[in-house]
């Protein structure tokens, strides 16, 4: 990182660090003229976190905690893939290649992404396969066949190489156009390729992988509705993901942007959870629309983009001047460049990992309040938090939250539950047992 940018991160890391300890910290003011229930939060949340059985905490524990390990060896493989492509010319080679083929500096762009792409998902293939078939199955979380782990990776390559290809193109026209400022042309151009990606996903990526079926049970769908209608989100209609053929995970989402938005929930949700759980976490989920999350992260992160490109000019230019003979590479307007710029520009990202994670835990706690107060279900947000628990460490430590997590730990979050119910003076449910079985 340059030198002149650390005073920036630093603040901004400060700035993340204080906002994340008072938002979480911060008390729910009482009902106006309520007032308060003998209701014990602390015993409250002492209860749901003891009904965890001690088999499957230790499971959680182990797989969350593996994956602090999995994000740094997975940096680690995917600099050692991009070093190898670089010291053996490969990349080199490939942009020869896609020079032969055509004389456009475009359609060359593309030719050369298109390789790219393809040679470093066959180099990555055997990590992939580990990480996201092999582990989650030994642990229980992956319900789909070897051939059909296959066809998603297949589409996901698909993707990179369209999605990819158009970025690259945009990037190296970029760089042709303004070489002096091509940094920050080009943090625009990644920029605004998040807000794109984020407006087409819903429609034309997810049903690539899922099937969207609308919802028709209208004990469901009408008071997920409702509470949209309530909240100023202009929805008609809830979707069904048939989550179930990829994970026994549940989740939902209000996903999209600039009218793509769509509401949509997986079967496993529907299969496992209580009407209040699923009302709780739909509530959640529009909390991060209202609030305009979507819209916010895309700022965040294009500053952060922002900073990382001026950062990576000079770092670049300056192992080019450097190296460049040796790997065939003649300036930052090669092709050949491309897998240096990208192992930088993650080496940068991992190093903002506890930066990123803090500002989307922030977002998070402030769907979980938004939702709490949407929804009024703060034991059916509870009960659905003790399902997440299956895959997530559930009481870490301040330092380890802070550091890995990109989401409230469980403590927290049936903490926060639990202040709601204790400040509104909601009648207590039986702590340790469920309050509502019933489920779709």
């Amino acid at each position: 990182m340059a030198p002149r940018l650390a005073p920036l991160v630093c603040a901004l890391w400060f700035w993340l660090l204080v906002s994340s300890q008072a938002l979480v910290a911060a008390e729910l003011p009482s009902a106006p003229g309520a007032a308060r229930p003998a209701f014990q939060m602390a015993g409250a949340v002492r209860g749901y976190l003891d009904r965890i059985p001690t088999a499957q905490r230790a499971r959680s524990d182990a797989y969350f905690e593996g994956g602090y390990w999995i994000q740094l060896w997975e940096f680690l493989y995917s600099t050692v893939v991009a070093l190898a492509l670089l010291e053996f010319r490969l990349s080199a080679r490939l942009r020869t290649w896609a020079c032969r083929l055509t004389a456009r500096p475009m359609a060359q762009a593309a030719a050369y992404w298109t390789q790219y792409a393809v040679l470093t998902f066959l180099l990555m293939l055997p990590w992939v396969w580990y990480v996201s078939f092999f582990r989650e199955h030994a642990y229980g979380l992956a319900t789909q066949s070897f051939g059909i782990w296959c066809g998603d990776q297949g589409k996901g390559l698909l993707v990179t190489i369209i999605l990819g290809g158009l970025v690259v193109m945009a990037l190296f026209g970029v760089v042709r156009w303004a070489t002096r400022t091509w940094h920050l042309w080009a943090a625009g151009v990644l920029t605004a390729f998040l807000a794109f990606s984020a407006v087409i996903a819903p429609v034309f990526i997810a049903p690539l992988f899922n099937q969207y079926t609308p919802l028709t049970d209208p004990t469901v769908v009408e008071p997920i509705l409702r509470l949209a209608r309530a909240n100023g989100i202009p929805a008609d209609q809830v979707y069904q993901v048939d989550a179930s053929r990829q994970t026994t995970r549940i989740s939902a989402n209000v996903s999209g942007m600039f009218g793509t938005e769509r509401i949509a929930l997986n079967d496993n949700l529907l299969k496992r959870c209580s009407r209040a759980e699923i009302e709780a976490v739909l509530a959640h989920e529009m909390g991060h629309y209202v609030l305009h999350h979507g819209y916010k992260i895309t700022l965040f992160l294009g500053v952060l983009i922002v900073l990382g490109m001026v950062s990576l000019r000079s770092t670049l230019e300056l192992l080019v001047r450097r190296l460049g003979s040796r790997w065939g590479i003649v300036g930052p307007g090669d092709l050949a460049v491309t897998p240096l710029a990208i192992a930088l520009f993650t080496a940068y990202a991992f190093f903002l990992t506890p930066i990123t994670n803090s500002y989307i835990r922030l977002q998070e706690h402030e769907a979980d309040l938004f939702g709490l107060n949407a929804s009024r279900q703060p034991d059916g947000f509870a009960e659905a938090i003790l399902k997440l628990v299956e895959y997530r460490k559930a009481e870490p430590g301040a330092a380890e939250e802070w550091l890995f997590y990109d989401h409230p730990s469980a403590k927290t979050r049936i903490t926060t539950a639990m202040r709601w119910k204790a400040e509104w003076g909601l009648s207590p449910a039986l702590v340790g047992t469920p309050h509502d079985s019933t489920t779709r």
